[in-house]
């Protein structure tokens, strides 16, 4: 279920596909809500349904961590709760309210993280200066996967092999089912091998074009791939919530705090057999999207005009009424005979004479 900050809102895959796709991130994270609150749906139900018929996969806390009750323990979770409620809000709230863009919004949300990080008193030099070199390394490896990736589309490009994509995509058969269908498929299987942003920045190109011209609405199109590509977290051999999870996770037995009883360690089989049953969850929410495009569109506000399809027309010579006839502007003061232009001298002489009479006689 960590997954689920792939798909909905602040989540940078839903930011890199709008920049790809061409589209609005204010509108993509509309789209998103819906369909990121039925997976949500979906995986409670499953973790339900899995606690009731088999109870020892997910043992209660022993009555030594039990501590609080009542009124202690609501507000320990109000505590717990409303900074990052806050913290969320500034992101996704003014972005939604249009009191910022989503760049302010990130802007926002990092200030309101470091305000919580001083008011905890956590905030040191050490973990600045490791939340801004994370952040560096993380900017730089998504720079330098988006300069690879336009060389490549250049390159692809220049071949026309855009063009050859877009012929075989358009032939499938099946009409936009059958182009949804191969794209899923090939987008489920290259995630085994490729990050999100390799996906999203060398094969989303290729396919956007081609979703436009098929008549498919580009939002709800990324909206779907980014379910999508939430498998990419969770199979293996490079799903990085495995890792995650492998990281935090007792490699060996243990002796618990609390109980005081030896706990075995969890396995990395384990952890890839865990995920199977949220990789089918997710792969039945792209089928979701597919059957009732309703939950992305429904959400997202559309506008009276297209920008992209704004036309200029520039009449031609047929259809230019107006007269032709080029202005006469007169003789250049070079082409003036020598006659002419002593005439004009003298002309010009008796109207100042004149004027200076005029001004004595008043």
């Amino acid at each position: 279920s960590g997954t689920l900050a792939q798909i909905i809102p602040p989540s940078l895959v839903l930011i890199v596909l709008a920049d790809q796709l061409g589209k609005s991130v204010g509108d993509m994270y509309a789209g998103a809500i819906f369909p990121g609150l039925v997976l949500t749906a979906l995986y409670t139900v499953y973790v339900l349904g899995a606690t009731m018929l088999y109870p020892n996969s997910a043992p209660a806390l022993p009555p030594e961590a039990r501590k609080l009750r009542g009124v202690k323990l609501l507000v320990r979770v109000l505590l717990v709760l409303i900074p990052p409620l806050a913290l969320i809000f500034l992101v996704l709230g003014t972005i939604f309210l249009g009191w910022a863009t989503p760049t302010e919004g990130g802007a926002m949300g990092a200030t309101g993280a470091l305000v919580l990080a001083l008011i905890n008193r956590r905030l040191t030099w050490s973990l600045l200066r490791q939340a801004m070199n994370s952040t560096a390394k993380l900017t730089s490896f998504v720079v330098f996967i988006l300069v690879g990736s336009t060389v490549f589309s250049l390159t692809f490009r220049g071949v026309n092999g855009d063009l050859w994509v877009e012929h075989l995509l358009t032939s499938l058969p099946g009409g936009q089912i059958g182009f949804l269908i191969v794209v899923n498929v090939l987008t489920f299987l290259l995630a085994f091998f490729l990050d999100f942003f390799e996906l999203a920045f060398i094969i989303v190109p290729l396919l956007g074009p081609v979703a436009d011209k098929l008549g498919i609405d580009l939002i709800w199109f990324g909206v779907l791939l980014g379910v999508n590509m939430q498998t990419s977290f969770m199979h293996p051999p490079f799903g990085f919530a495995l890792f995650y999870l492998r990281s935090v996770a007792p490699g060996r037995e243990y002796l618990d705090k609390l109980t005081g009883k030896l706990t075995p360690p969890v396995t990395t089989g384990q952890i890839y057999w865990g995920a199977v049953p949220f990789v089918v969850i997710q792969v039945i929410m792209v089928g979701i999207v597919i059957g009732f495009p309703g939950l992305v569109t429904g959400n997202v506000v559309k506008t009276s005009g297209d920008p992209s399809k704004v036309q200029s027309f520039v009449p031609s010579d047929s259809e230019d009424t107006r007269d032709q006839t080029p202005p006469d502007f007169g003789t250049p003061d070079g082409a003036k005979s020598d006659a002419e232009r002593k005439s004009g001298e003298r002309a010009r002489e008796k109207r100042e004479a004149d004027d200076l009479e005029n001004l004595f006689k008043k």
